[in-house]
């Protein structure tokens, strides 16, 4: 198995970098175009999520990336110690955002779950978040 961890400043400029490092680390597992693009779309999201949801802009905080890949899957772990989700059945709901000031969409996490095999949320209040998405390569069987 090979992995690798990354620690980065949760600013709107580090999204693109976090999604083109690990649709990088994908290629050993020799991912199809479609493949990388739903690793890339899913990261984009839950990093985004980091940015606009976990820590207030005066202050931005630590996202934690981490990618495990082995054979033809690859598991992408994404932290934060931000402010935490009260209800993340909640946030799971197509359409529901914490920011009703702004023109979100709401639609970030059901956007991981389209594009991979499995999303699992953990958060707690005042500690921050954790994503994990899950991708398998190739035959899916």
């Amino acid at each position: 198995m090979n992995y690798f961890k990354m620690q980065l400043p949760a600013l709107d400029c580090n999204e693109k970098f976090a999604r083109s490092a690990l649709a990088a680390f994908c290629v050993e597992a020799a991912p199809t175009l479609e493949e990388i693009g739903d690793v890339k779309t899913a990261v984009s999201e839950a990093v985004t999520n980091v940015v606009v949801h976990a820590y207030d802009k005066e202050n931005p905080g630590e996202i934690f990336l981490e990618a495990y890949l082995d054979a033809n899957e690859i598991k992408i772990v994404i932290k934060d110690n931000g402010v935490g989700i009260a209800d993340v059945e909640k946030a799971l709901e197509p359409f529901y955002s914490t920011k009703s000031d702004d023109e979100r969409s709401g639609m970030g996490f059901t956007v991981m779950q389209t594009f991979m095999d499995k999303v699992s949320v953990v958060s707690k209040e005042g500690e921050g978040t954790t994503v994990e998405l899950v991708k398998r390569f190739g035959d899916k069987q």
